[in-house]
């Protein structure tokens, strides 16, 4: 066995009852194990708080968008239609004019954001799953229905049951003069409620769905769309779509895959991660202090066991490695242990859901936790640097006793 390792593991494993070394010792390891086990057991729900988000927004975002670079609509040439339709792997293409306008139902209103589309949520298979009430076809040949955010329908006490009361939706015209605003000043068309469906409050609070014939007039559209919406064929690379795609395009549009349909979400996301794992790293390093004060102890105890070495021709390097490996010891047994438990809770909770959620309609019971290599070997990478500042200066002075 290495020598300096030999020393070190029976200076770890003594039983000299007198001793406080001991027990700081075995309090830097609950330190480290408990800081350990937070920090993989904090990712990892921050980690499961990614896929669940992308499990909600999946129910209501295509595949694909694309939207303008620069501005908010855009006009759908038969050139970009024809190059769109011709791409690999495209199973549906969805035209989409999305606008705020104000709700009127009987007596009372509400702003909502008015998401017109060509089809009746073809491109939204997923839909049908949020369906509470009603149903979510937006047209048929002769009548049109809008399909709401249950947020919006409780805010206008919409019933779809009820045949003869119509949604009202006013929009101002281009170019009127709203300083001094008349009935004349807007747009306004009359829809009969078709369904109600729930997905998540952002999206149940303010989203009305109505096809897109009723939208063009009532927001003088002129042929523009905000966005073209994709549904890509299962089994399909998605991100060679999207490249091929963004190709084909140019410059002159974004094509957005669903995370980046919601980049700023997951990049809040991703730095609240960052911080909580600085946070908790910092904790480990407060608690590795200990590993500091032990050590230093220990160098004093063992002055005469170090000064018999140094006189046998041990060299300060060898010393230096001897307590080196003790602080290792005491670091990496609080850390191993730590990692264990995370890793076991974490499967616990993903296999069993122990911690439920306790939310009417949520889409998962228990808290949604998901483990990551990369969280895994960042922990452990933190560890060895904690343990290895801690446990230098004082593997240092023992290295300088003399004799």
């Amino acid at each position: 066995m290495n020598l300096p390792l030999l020393i070190a593991r029976r200076y770890f494993l003594t039983k000299k009852k007198t001793s406080y070394i001991n027990l700081i010792a075995i309090i830097s390891m609950l330190g480290v194990c408990i800081g350990t086990m937070a920090l993989v057991v904090v990712l990892s729900v921050f980690n499961g708080l990614e896929d669940f988000n992308r499990q909600l927004f999946k129910t209501f975002d295509s595949d694909l968008r694309l939207i303008p670079a620069t501005g908010k609509s855009f006009v759908v040439s038969d050139s970009l239609w024809t190059g769109l339709k011709k791409l690999p792997g495209i199973e549906h293409i969805t035209q989409v004019y999305e606008e705020n306008a104000l709700v009127q139902y009987q007596d009372r209103r509400t702003v909502a954001t008015i998401k017109a589309v060509d089809d009746n949520l073809a491109s939204h298979p997923e839909m049908d799953t949020a369906r509470i009430a009603g149903s979510l076809q937006l047209q048929t040949q002769h009548q049109n229905f809008a399909v709401l955010g249950v947020g919006v329908a409780r805010m206008l006490g919409v019933s779809p049951d009820d045949p003869l009361t119509p949604l009202e939706v006013w929009y101002p015209r281009k170019n009127a003069n709203l300083a001094a605003p008349g009935l004349d000043a807007f747009n306004q068309a009359s829809i009969q409620p078709g369904g109600i469906f729930s997905i998540e409050q952002t999206f149940d609070d303010h989203y009305i769905f109505v096809p897109l014939r009723f939208a063009e007039d009532l927001f003088e559209t002129n042929g523009k769309r905000t966005a073209l919406e994709f549904k890509v064929r299962a089994g399909v690379n998605l991100k060679a779509v999207q490249q091929e795609m963004q190709q084909t395009v140019g410059t002159r549009f974004k094509v957005q895959n669903q995370d980046e349909q919601h980049a700023s979400l997951f990049r809040a996301i991703q730095i609240e991660k960052l911080f909580v794992f600085i946070t908790l790293t910092l904790i480990i390093a407060i608690a590795s202090f200990n590993i500091y004060f032990s050590l230093s102890m220990l160098a004093i105890e063992k002055k005469a066991d170090v000064a018999t070495l140094l006189a046998m021709g041990a060299w300060p390097g060898l010393i230096r490695r001897v307590f080196l490996a003790e602080g290792a010891l005491v670091g990496f047994s609080g850390a191993s242990v730590g990692l264990v438990l995370g890793i076991l809770i974490c499967w616990a909770q993903e296999t069993y859901g122990l911690v439920k959620m306790q939310l009417v309609g949520s889409l998962v019971d228990a808290y949604p936790v998901r483990m990551q290599i990369e969280d895994l070997i960042g922990t452990v990478i933190a560890l060895i640097i904690i343990t290895l500042a801690a446990s230098w200066m004082p593997a240092q002075k023992a290295a300088r006793q003399e004799l």
